[in-house]
């Protein structure tokens, strides 16, 4: 997977950077072209490293984080970046509004992270990942679901708002499927940001925990044993 998507950020960084970005008036696109360039270069070079069995079999930790690099840039930050190149693409839209709606976005998508990070550790105290009975599973689903997960959709909600609201100012009624696709690239950003405090507690487990890790033969390390 890490090997195809070396193909797949390529693509999306020349869609980015040479098709959205082109004549648009967001500010600071050359720097954001320089750091997002050698960000994505590094990705894709360490893809193909750690890509290859001999050396990720050897290196499963730090291959794990090469692909929470990877699949965050490569599902949120290149659709975020798009979303407000285009808006800033020939629309009648000041570069002052633009970096407002842009502070505004990232803000709510920082609360949406700390939120989530915030539950999940929660859970973890109380012990809800604990392996237990599929009835206690089935228990837990039923009273937790709605009631955990509720901070998080009022924030993406009231999120989602504010960004369809200005994007029918910007473009009207008239072009709602522009406002639409708009809108799922921002989420895609909030979507990677809520998945984020998971994969990095998996990181963490792979450091402190043998068991998180696969041996030889391709399946997990017995549970018990302690990593580094």
């Amino acid at each position: 997977m890490l090997l195809i998507s070396t193909l797949l950020q390529g693509l999306m960084y020349a869609l980015t950077h040479f098709g959205a970005a082109n004549n648009s008036i967001f500010p600071y696109t050359e720097n954001l072209f320089l750091i997002h360039t050698v960000i994505t270069g590094l990705l894709i070079i360490f893809s193909i490293i750690y890509g290859i069995p001999y050396i990720y079999n050897k290196n499963q930790k730090t291959q794990y984080l090469i692909t929470i690099l990877v699949s965050q840039n490569l599902f949120g930050v290149y659709f975020y970046l798009m979303a407000l190149f285009y808006i800033g693409q020939g629309f009648k839209v000041s570069e002052s509004s633009l970096l407002n709606f842009t502070y505004i976005t990232l803000a709510i998508g920082l609360l949406i992270f700390v939120t989530t990070a915030i539950r999940f550790y929660i859970l973890l105290k109380k012990g809800h990942y604990r392996k237990g009975s599929k009835k206690d599973n089935l228990r837990l689903k039923a009273e937790e679901g709605v009631r955990s997960y509720l901070p998080i959709f009022i924030i993406g909600s009231v999120g989602l708002l504010f960004i369809l609201q200005y994007l029918i100012r910007l473009f009207g009624l008239g072009d709602i499927y522009t406002v639409f696709i708009l809108s799922i690239c921002i989420l895609l950003l909030y979507t990677m940001l809520f998945i984020l405090p998971e994969q990095l507690v998996l990181l963490y487990c792979k450091h402190r925990f043998d068991c998180f890790n696969y041996n030889k033969n391709g399946n997990l390390n017995p549970m018990g044993r302690k990593g580094a």
